[in-house]
């Protein structure tokens, strides 16, 4: 069949304007809910990767990290100082300091001190180690050296202890923080500086990460601009410069975006012939004369999850399944459409792309933090509401400019505060979907963006 003629609807999908058919929309947190289920169905068949140390910060561990040696692997001095054995006052052996990365003098036996650094590997019979602050020498002849060579022996040195020594003391042992095979640390731990580190000391050259989930996004409708001032019914495209560095963000790595009109042939090609984990559409998954995506999701035998989600802004937003790849068995592709709308948009981005990818990329659900809201926050009726708020002294802060196709309020939000049907009153905690970037220490709203 071409794609001329009318495309079928995918299974399950009602023909006509989703504002007529309410009861085939998601509640919002259950939406949220598949979106997590598609990413952990996706995730587990995928291998994870071994990425260099440098290259895994900011990831989750796929797998536990395990020690592969003992920390530390051998007995170390804590301090700078000498390795004594036995008790003392003890003769200071002239061969040379034990220095870390070298191998140790051995001590004879009591009675023997030897210069050692921090860090060095205790010398084999050592007892303690004794600071150096803690310590004071003398030089003297053995009583044998004075009777039998009383002016050819070499007078040789004697450490004395300026205060008592504890067997092992300043010794860390080997094993202290951990024996080979302990779990360092669980899988799903975010690869943090100190993580690098850790796993360094512990003998790891690469990290097991799961791979950064692939998006591809496709830009649709004929009256968009990439450049110029809005004219003759023709707007700006705001979406195709926000979605890729907001995706980058999240995670994932952004193959493309790519600006597809409102043709469908070539929306069905793209979407068949994309090797991304997720497909991000905009716009067109409503029921209007070009809105194909629908059409192209039954054409392409894909399996529609969420269709429409009971959410303000953003309803018409959808969650499939694509059919299988036939090159790579075991990879779960899937395409979330998100509405045209900007605002609209950026809750669908937080209400089904999000979770998938952060269940993609092992991270969870990204649960959202619960904050009280300053001021009442209107709701809709029957639907969730997803409002911009900037958290002020410990409480949320809703914003104007919150229309579907406003963006004002959000470039000065920390979040969307999640409004239930029927609204909230002043002080009532609502969940928080934090941005996933820092704003600057101290940041105040830009300026217009008004207070509600």
């Amino acid at each position: 069949m071409s794609l001329k003629e009318p495309l079928p609807v995918a299974p399950g999908t009602a023909a006509g304007p989703r504002a007529e058919q309410p009861h085939r929309a998601t509640v919002w947190p259950e939406a949220r809910a598949a979106a997590v289920r598609a990413g952990d169905f996706a995730r587990a068949g995928r291998a994870p990767l071994g990425a260099p140390l440098g290259q895994a910060l900011g990831q989750v561990l796929a797998e536990p990290l395990l020690a592969l040696t003992d920390l530390p692997p051998f007995d170390t001095s804590a301090m700078d100082g000498w390795a004594v054995a036995g008790p003392g006052p003890w003769a200071v052996r002239e061969d040379g300091a034990v220095l870390a990365g070298h191998a140790p003098t051995a001590v004879a036996g009591d009675g023997e001190a030897v210069r050692i650094a921090t860090g060095a590997r205790v010398p084999s019979g050592t007892t303690a180690v004794l600071r150096t602050e803690h310590s004071r020498t003398e030089h003297s002849r053995t009583e044998h050296s004075r009777v039998e060579h009383p002016l050819t022996e070499p007078i040789g040195t004697l450490l004395h202890a300026l205060r008592e020594v504890v067997p092992g003391q300043d010794i860390r042992p080997r094993g202290q923080e951990c024996r080979s095979g302990d779990e360092l640390l669980p899988a799903g731990t975010r690869v943090t500086p100190a993580v690098l580190g850790l796993a360094a000391a512990a003998g790891y050259d690469e990290l097991p990460v799961p791979l950064r989930p692939r998006v591809e996004i496709l830009i649709l409708g004929d009256e968009l601009l990439t450049a110029g001032l809005p004219h003759e019914g023709l707007i700006r495209d705001a979406l195709g410069p926000m979605l890729g560095p907001w995706l980058t963000a999240l995670g994932a790595d952004v193959l493309a975006t790519r600006r597809i009109g409102d043709d469908a042939e070539e929306l069905y090609a793209a979407v068949t012939g994309s090797t991304a984990d997720l497909v991000l559409t905009t716009g067109g998954t409503a029921a209007g004369p070009v809105d194909h995506v629908h059409g192209v999701l039954g054409k392409a035998g894909a399996t529609l999850l969420v269709d429409g989600v009971k959410v303000r802004p953003g309803h018409p937003m959808l969650l499939a399944r694509l059919a299988a790849d036939r090159g790579r068995p075991g990879h779960v592709r899937h395409l979330v459409g998100l509405p045209g709308n900007p605002l609209a948009a950026v809750s669908g981005l937080l209400t089904l792309a999000e979770p998938l990818l952060r269940a993609l990329s092992g991270e969870g659900d990204g649960t959202p933090r619960r904050v009280p809201v300053r001021d009442e926050v209107h709701g809709h009726p029957y639907d969730t509401r997803l409002v911009p708020v900037v958290h002020r002294d410990g409480r949320a802060v809703p914003l104007r400019y919150n229309g579907p196709a406003m963006l004002r309020g959000i470039a000065a939000a920390d979040g969307l505060a999640v409004v239930p049907p029927g609204g909230a009153h002043a002080g009532r905690e609502l969940d928080i979907l934090d941005l996933p970037w820092p704003k600057a220490a101290g940041a105040a709203p830009a300026q217009g963006a008004c207070f509600t």
